[in-house]
């Protein structure tokens, strides 16, 4: 065995806690990792580093050799924040960055992951791969069609390694129902049924625009968006239920959903999608995106339905969040708690019996954004991006399927997409494929 494969299956033991001790001070953590060599190890710079960017860079510093040598956000109390979780980790402080730009320019920096709203990411990863950096960018890719069909490019032209935080993929339910539905015992399926139902939203409260807290460089945060007024609802977790920046749960939830659906049904992009909803629970609340939505995917031979609810967990099969393969044999249901195949049932001398064996709710093994991290190191390692589990090609089928559907909301008409010459046949849907950038910024060119 070549050490180099050694190391990678060394790191993904010590990745999943199977030999690193769990509890660890700094200083232990730093004589643990002193048999790393400095060639083997990873230097990972943040941007966006208050919610799932956080999240990310925690998953990755739970592998010895990566360590965090420099952060970026635009909101001091939160850099001031992250470099103290960073020192209580690894003892060491990481050097903070307000403008992410000149943290690029650092060439000790291997790996940058991506945090930011939405409406950065295009501009953070073709920025950060031009730069010679591999990329974590965290989901959805991008915040139009445009750009995600850049970002695509800018990888294949640079040609660094760069995952997709659609960490399901790492998810051992998700790789046995994949699998299961690929084996063709559900039958012919007709269906492919996709929700998020979110209990714990509750309206946006309405309040008034004002000054930006101190420290927020509320300019930059803002970066190619239109210009508007500071408002707290925009800013930090909220602005993903405001168009500027992000498209709803279509697009939070969705494609992490729909990647599975369209991942084991072999597609990619669908004939039509027509979309219904809007804000009919909380019609008064301060929020733009729809928190009632069910959008309908027409592909070849089947239809794939997504439905979203904020304040409400009942969704489909008892659970607030899934994905459902219905087919004539039997329908699987696989989510994050699991997975599950219910059998049909046919008369058979005038007996009911079941036409598949029914296989019960089988949980996941591991945590799957650990392992998600995991998977990309080993990649970035072995300078191998066909090991990735969500390269950002992948991450870009999920997000354009999840923009068609939020653009058939917008327009009101089912649309129709032609692939060969990618885009609508529709003039007012294929104005809501393009990114509009302001305040001076430039969509990249590749």
């Amino acid at each position: 065995m070549s050490s180099r494969r050694k190391f990678i299956q060394n790191t993904m033991l010590l990745g999943a806690g199977m030999s690193m001790p769990q509890f660890m001070t700094a200083a232990d953590f730093g004589a643990f990792t002193r048999k790393i060599k400095p060639s083997d190890q990873l230097n990972y710079g943040l941007i966006g580093c208050k919610g799932m960017g956080w999240s990310n860079m925690n998953a990755h510093l739970k592998m010895p050799q990566v360590n965090c040598v420099a952060l970026a956000d635009v909101d001091q109390s939160v850099l001031d924040q992250r470099t103290e979780d960073v020192f209580k980790l690894r003892g060491k402080r990481p050097k903070q960055y307000t403008d992410y730009r000149l943290m690029l320019e650092d060439p000790d920096i291997d790996i940058v992951i991506i945090g930011t709203p939405d409406h950065w990411h295009c501009l953070n990863m073709i920025d950060a791969v031009s730069a010679g950096k591999n990329v974590y960018v965290e989901k959805p890719i991008a915040n139009t069609i445009e750009e995600c069909q850049l970002m695509v490019k800018a990888q294949e032209r640079y040609g660094k390694i760069v995952q997709v935080g659609q960490w399901q993929r790492s998810g051992s339910q998700y790789a046995e129902a994949i699998d299961y539905v690929k084996s063709g015992k559900l039958g012919q399926i007709r269906l492919v049924k996709c929700w998020a139902y979110q209990g714990w939203m509750k309206p946006v409260p309405v309040i008034p625009n004002g000054p930006a807290p101190a420290g927020v460089d509320y300019k930059m945060w803002l970066g190619p968006a239109p210009k508007r007024p500071f408002n707290p609802n925009r800013f930090h977790f909220n602005f993903r239920w405001f168009w500027d920046y992000a498209g709803g749960l279509m697009t939070d939830w969705g494609v992490h959903e729909i990647d599975i659906a369209l991942f084991a049904m072999g597609v990619t992009v669908p004939k039509s999608v027509m979309a219904s909803g809007g804000k009919f629970a909380y019609p008064d609340d301060a929020s733009e995106t729809p928190d009632t939505l069910q959008t309908v995917y027409e592909y070849e031979g089947f239809n794939m339905l997504w439905e979203h609810a904020t304040g409400i967990d009942g969704g489909n099969y008892g659970t607030t969040e899934g994905i459902a393969f219905i087919g004539n044999n039997a329908t699987l249901v696989v989510n994050r708690g699991g997975w599950k195949v219910i059998p049909e049932t046919e008369t058979v001398d005038s007996k009911k019996v079941k036409k598949v064996a029914e296989v019960p709710h089988t949980k996941g093994v591991g945590n799957a954004l650990d392992l998600h991290a995991i998977n990309f190191v080993e990649a970035v390692t072995a300078n191998d991006p066909k090991i990735l589990n969500c390269a950002i090609q992948t991450g870009s089928i999920a997000a354009i399927n999840a923009q068609m559907g939020n653009i058939a909301y917008k327009t009101g008409e089912k649309v129709y997409w032609n692939a060969e010459k990618n885009k609508f046949t529709s003039s007012a849907a294929n104005d809501l494929m393009k990114a509009h950038y302001h305040n001076g910024w430039k969509l990249p060119k590749v």
